[in-house]
């Protein structure tokens, strides 16, 4: 009986082992994956504060311009894509829509002086460079976060509990190609003020 007992006990010992071993990285990945939709949702968050900026900035250029409805669709059209954007590619790509539309939006205020000289439109033109700015910091901190996730889950021996509980590579918050190459955008103003 004894004999019998020694070889269920030491594989007993050893799964005992081996779970325990596996612990610690799987309770890291688990920490990093939160971290990296912690910092998803930061972009997301940025990203609704400027879908929330564009209609009282629209509104706001509307008052002065009557006939720039092109621009007014397009800035609509990407608002819409960004707002119903879901992953950081969609996002990525709706987010330099959105740009685009944003820079011929407020370009338009070339063209009306009574606008660019507006406090709400200036308001809301620097709280939308304002956004802009976290927008860049919270996608530097997503990139970071999911870079230290997807190297997390391809050093060993964390490579192997990342495969048996399917954590997955996350994909990077990228922009498109092209957007390297910022719009350039004269808002206005003047240094001496």
């Amino acid at each position: 009986m004894k004999k019998t007992l020694t070889p269920i006990i030491i594989i007993g010992i050893v799964i005992v082992i081996i779970g325990a071993m596996m612990i610690g990285p799987y309770n890291k990945l688990v920490g990093l994956d939160e971290d990296t939709d912690k910092a998803l949702s930061n972009i997301d968050n940025q990203l609704q504060r400027r879908v929330d900026l564009i209609p009282n900035l629209v509104n706001t250029v509307k008052g002065y311009t009557k006939h720039e409805e092109d621009v007014f669709k397009q800035v609509s059209e990407a608002r819409s894509k960004l707002a119903g954007a879901n992953t950081p590619k969609e996002k990525a790509e709706a987010n330099d829509e959105v740009n685009s539309s944003l820079s011929r939006l407020l370009a338009i205020s070339e063209k009306y002086p009574d606008l660019k000289a507006d406090k709400q439109f200036t308001g809301l033109r620097d709280e939308l460079a304002g956004t802009e700015n976290r927008i860049a910091v919270s996608r530097k901190d997503y990139n970071d976060s999911v870079n230290e996730y997807n190297q997390a889950i391809r050093h060993f021996p964390t490579t192997i509990v990342a495969k048996i509980f399917g954590f997955d590579k996350k994909e990077y918050f990228k922009a498109d190609k092209g957007a390297e190459k910022a719009p350039k955008v004269d808002f206005g103003t003047d240094s001496s003020q």
